[in-house]
């Protein structure tokens, strides 16, 4: 799959989603300092999930009802890194393209996804 990563995803995901065969862009390589609106623009305009830790992206989906190809929020704070890391590789190769139009958040205990209905 293809994803773009924002700033607040570490480089261990991005790297081992990427040696998992995925394709990332990682904001933070390409465009730093970019706005959430302009990630989630990106992401959209490249038919790409967006990976991030902000919760921001939330309030754009849901509330300012952007539209998008697909986000998945990480909550997995209190977790050692390669917890994390392994607990995204994890999801994301069982979920797959079931990812593409939803809004997914992962946490250390369970995976809940919602269709968002403001899609491109």
């Amino acid at each position: 799959m293809q994803f773009v990563a924002d700033e607040s995803v570490t480089m261990d995901i991005v790297l081992a989603l990427r040696k998992q065969g995925h394709v990332v862009l990682a904001i933070c390589e390409a465009y730093p300092s970019m706005s959430d609106e302009e990630v989630l623009s990106i992401a959209l305009a490249r038919g790409e999930v967006l990976l991030s830790e902000d919760k921001d992206f939330g309030e754009l989906v849901f509330n300012k009802q952007l539209p998008h190809s697909g986000v998945v929020l990480f909550r997995l704070d209190g977790m050692r890194a390669e917890e994390k890391v392994a607990r995204v590789v994890m999801v994301i190769g069982s979920k797959g393209s079931k990812l593409q139009h939803a809004f997914t958040v992962i946490d250390g205990q369970k995976v809940r996804s919602r269709s968002s209905a403001s899609r491109p």
